[in-house]
């Protein structure tokens, strides 16, 4: 039976949708920069991958930095914080001319993705959203990033063709400010119980350091960055230089998509859509099976979707094949992931503790971008760093299964009766 009291589509809903729909169209068109900038500079393809690297890791470091802030002072504040970081990051990047010096501004982009992305704004959407209607809240939420990605890498491509990407840059600083519009809407209850509220931070924080369930989703959480965050950075440099020729009398032909560049602009775009269905099916199953068993699927489909679309020939129709595999499975993880946080460890320190947990994830998004460029200078293609991902996929859909899906307290209790 629904709950009738909080219904599942809230202010707070709508606004932390905007703000991270608009904040996930930027960070998705990094790859799109890629080749344009590098040509500019003449730098090596190491150099911009590892400014994009940079960004990821330092919106890890970040994460549960804002997640901490928007608990101590309010989620507001900590989107306002947010907005003007990864606005003031990408106007400085537009003028940067060195590879140091853009490497250094995209800490700040991190940091403002951090305080605009998943951490704040699916900790806000959690505690405002009721038992029932929590998992597809958070899907939800998760969606509208999948969203931003479906024209956020098009859209660069399509402003580039008339301005210049530092232009692009400051026109992408102005839609991060202007989400802020949309704060009044976000004014979230404190759901959470009594026992949560009375807890301290570092009572919960030893608690979930000491619980191997929180280490295994840790490191579980370590391959999904790894492969969105290669992909996201390189997939579109990859299929510019190794996919087949498009078919200039073919249906892509006829959509406007003529070159192998515009297809992996697309194929970014495509991921994104693709997300949006999967996302949503993964938190409505959410709601309704165990976690961590379909977390485990997914990161197995991933595998295997990989390792095909590399083992064979790369073509047009591979390329669109893959997006739409990839994509059904792209971040179907993250409602999944904060969602088992938020059961096992409570409501109250959810931003700090997945905040935490997506460290790890940004983790494995540095290696997989700044290892992309770097043994793309070494051997002139990316197939070795895919198949380290393929392999690590392998490893996160073994290591979630020992996860332990029990209310921390619910376990205490039991070990004590």
């Amino acid at each position: 039976m629904s709950d009738t009291r909080t219904p599942l589509i809230t202010p707070v809903l709508i606004a932390g949708c905007i703000v991270i729909l608009v904040s996930f169209a930027i960070r998705a068109s990094f790859g799109v920069f890629q080749i344009p900038i590098a040509e500019e500079f003449n730098w090596p393809r190491a150099e911009f991958s590892l400014a994009i690297a940079i960004q990821n890791l330092f919106w890890g470091i970040g994460q549960p930095i804002f997640g901490a802030i928007a608990e101590r002072i309010g989620d507001r504040k900590a989107i306002i914080i947010g907005a003007f970081t990864y606005a003031a990051g990408l106007v400085l990047s537009s003028f940067a001319v060195s590879p140091v010096a853009h490497q250094f501004y995209e800490t700040l982009v991190g940091f403002g993705v951090a305080g605009t992305g998943f951490g704040v704004i699916l900790a806000v959407v959690g505690r405002a959203s009721s038992d029932e209607n929590r998992s597809m809240s958070l899907a939800i939420a998760t969606a509208a990033g999948s969203a931003g990605q479906v024209f956020g890498a098009p859209m660069a491509e399509w402003m580039l063709s008339f301005m210049s990407w530092q232009t692009v840059f400051i026109v992408f600083a102005a839609a991060v400010l202007a989400t802020l519009l949309t704060l009044p809407m976000m004014r979230s209850p404190e759901a959470a119980s009594k026992a949560e509220l009375e807890e301290s931070f570092g009572s919960i924080l030893g608690k979930a350091f000491r619980d191997p369930s929180y280490a295994l989703i840790f490191l579980g959480f370590f391959s999904c960055g790894y492969q969105l965050a290669f992909i996201t950075a390189h997939f579109p440099a990859l299929v510019t230089e190794m996919c087949g020729a498009i078919d200039p009398t073919g249906t892509l032909a006829s959509l406007g998509v003529t070159s192998t560049s515009a297809l992996g602009a697309v194929s970014i775009s495509l991921i994104g859509l693709a997300n949006i269905g999967g996302t949503l099916l993964a938190g409505y199953l959410g709601k309704r099976y165990s976690k961590k068993y379909l977390l485990s699927g997914i990161y197995l489909g991933r595998t295997i979707a990989a390792a095909i679309f590399i083992a064979l020939p790369i073509t047009p129709t591979s390329v669109l094949i893959f997006s739409v595999s990839m994509g059904a499975l792209w971040l179907a993880t993250v409602p999944l992931t904060s969602g088992l946080v938020a059961h096992i460890y409570g409501l109250r320190y959810m931003g700090t503790l997945y905040g935490i947990v997506f460290f790890s994830h940004q983790l494995g998004a540095f290696l997989g971008v700044w290892l992309g460029g770097r043994l793309y200078d070494l051997y002139g293609d990316y197939t070795l760093v895919w198949w380290i991902g393929v392999g690590v996929g392998a490893f996160s859909a073994i290591v979630h299964l020992p996860v332990k899906e029990i209310p921390l307290g619910k376990r205490v209790e039991k070990a004590l009766a």
